[in-house]
């Protein structure tokens, strides 16, 4: 006798609710079909659902999200990133309290109390005919985040051979649902030959057709939830094994929108802004922003991030503030509109020489024209770099182009031997973006404050002082 079991799986939506109404149809249709087949079906989300970019996740502090997922229908979830290291510890251990779903993260726990109810690290269902599902997952170890929030995430070979030795005797098809990306997916599938299938994450790639790595079938819908995965599995009761393996990611961008799931995005976008209404200050003239220049506003910011974290000096490219306010009241959702990036300050520990390259680097027009991707930027360009407590001091090319001439801290010339401590955005500690940060050995993350939360700060400093 063969069993067919169908998976429904979507990855990083990142809170782009504009297309969550079409992805709610898709489910809807699909339910239907297999109900009507009487065939079993699972829902998954892999992560990365929530992302304080958008008004309604950043006034609920994620709360919205879940119930989406509960209005949908959803089995499973994992934490994706930006689940975990982007909510402030408390929020994060309530997160899931009213999720009607199993949100499954085998390598997350708490440091310091036990682990919320919420929190499972395998989970086992079983189909009418009698197939056993066993279900785990993982989140990307971003414990530099995690360990100042009180969380840890485990090492990922150690957690799976701890699940799949308990899931030893007790599954017939073993499901990963992974946020770790393409490449460890590949390498899980090389190393563990038990799982079935892994549903992934994270690097925001799109398997139209999934992809066999030995015995593992890989599957990932891209981001924002313009696809959702299908996958397929026949299982042969006699023979007592997964006989065949079917994926694709299906655009659901098409389909019309789910009444209900519109009317639900609807009302929590009206519930967002009642909570973000809350006045910061009330600006006598316009505070203007410029991506290429040096501007009121941003200046500000970047004395703050060096006063919070009591730096030597700070710097931050003028892309961070999105659009500058308008005369008049500036609430909260003004300020998450400006500065939406999930983006917090960093330290890090540089000498003379990597100072001064950082600087060059930063004056480039290749940094301040890049329109950066990822590493929680959420803005359009990088903009010109802009600095507290240096004094960067520029002479002109006979072809137009700017260079920098010196630079002065406390009145002296940067010292190529001597330690600075600079205060910087989070995003520049990744990649490739600034070389000399991204490699500093001494960082010191400041959580849970985003920039944007600096910058209200900034701002109420502006209305105390205008009194």
């Amino acid at each position: 006798m063969e069993e067919k079991i169908h998976f429904f799986v979507t990855n990083d939506l990142h809170s782009h609710f504009e297309h969550w109404p079409h992805v709610m149809t898709y489910l809807n249709r699909c339910k239907q079909k297999w109900e009507r087949r009487e065939e079993p079906y699972f829902l998954f989300d892999i992560g990365d659902h929530l992302d304080r970019v958008n008004p309604i996740t950043e006034a609920t502090m994620g709360k919205a999200n879940i119930e989406l997922l509960n209005q949908a229908g959803y089995d499973f979830v994992t934490l994706g990133n930006n689940e975990g290291i982007t909510l402030p510890e408390d929020h994060l251990y309530h997160l899931y309290d009213d999720a009607a779903f199993h949100v499954i993260c085998s390598n997350l726990h708490h440091q310091t109390v036990e682990n919320p109810s919420w929190l499972q690290t395998n989970r086992v269902v079983v189909t009418d005919q009698g197939t056993r599902v066993g279900v785990i997952g993982l989140t990307a170890r971003f414990n530099p985040y995690y360990h100042l929030l009180d969380w840890d995430a485990a090492p990922v070979e150690e957690t799976i051979e701890q699940e799949l030795l308990q899931l030893d005797g007790q599954t017939d098809i073993i499901i990963l649902m992974s946020h770790l990306g393409i490449n460890e997916d590949e390498r899980i599938a090389r190393t563990f030959p038990q799982i079935d299938v892994i549903m992934g994450a994270h690097t925001h790639h799109l398997l139209q057709q999934g992809e066999e790595v030995h015995q593992s079938l890989l599957t990932a819908a891209g981001k924002f939830c313009g696809y959702v995965s299908e996958v397929t599995l026949t299982y042969n009761h006699t023979e007592a094994m997964v006989v065949a393996k079917e994926a694709a990611a299906v655009d659901v961008t098409h389909l019309p929108e789910d009444p209900s799931a519109s009317k639900l995005i609807q009302r929590l976008d009206k519930q967002a802004d009642d909570i973000l209404q809350d006045e910061i200050y009330d600006a006598s003239e316009p505070l203007p922003v410029d991506w290429f220049h040096s501007t009121e506003i941003i200046e500000a910011l970047t004395e703050k991030v060096r006063q919070k974290t009591n730096a030597d000096c700070a710097m931050l490219n003028a892309g961070l503030l999105i659009h500058g306010f308008s005369e008049g009241k500036i609430t909260y959702k003004d300020v998450h509109q400006a500065c939406p990036h999930p983006i917090n300050p960093v330290v890090v520990s540089l000498n003379g020489d990597e100072l001064m390259e950082v600087i060059r680097s930063s004056l480039s027009d290749a940094f301040m024209e890049l329109e950066l991707k990822g590493f929680g930027f959420r803005g359009k360009l990088l903009g010109r770099m802009v600095f507290a407590n240096l004094d960067v001091q520029l002479g002109i090319l006979s072809d137009g182009h700017h260079y920098v001439k010196k630079v002065l801290f406390q009145g002296d010339r940067i010292h190529r031997h001597q330690t600075y401590t600079v205060a910087t955005a989070d995003m520049f500690t990744f990649g490739r973006l600034l070389p000399p940060i991204a490699r500093a050995e001494h960082k010191q993350l400041f959580l849970p404050e985003f920039m944007r939360e600096i910058l209200a700060d900034t701002l109420q400093d502006m209305k105390v002082n205008a009194h």
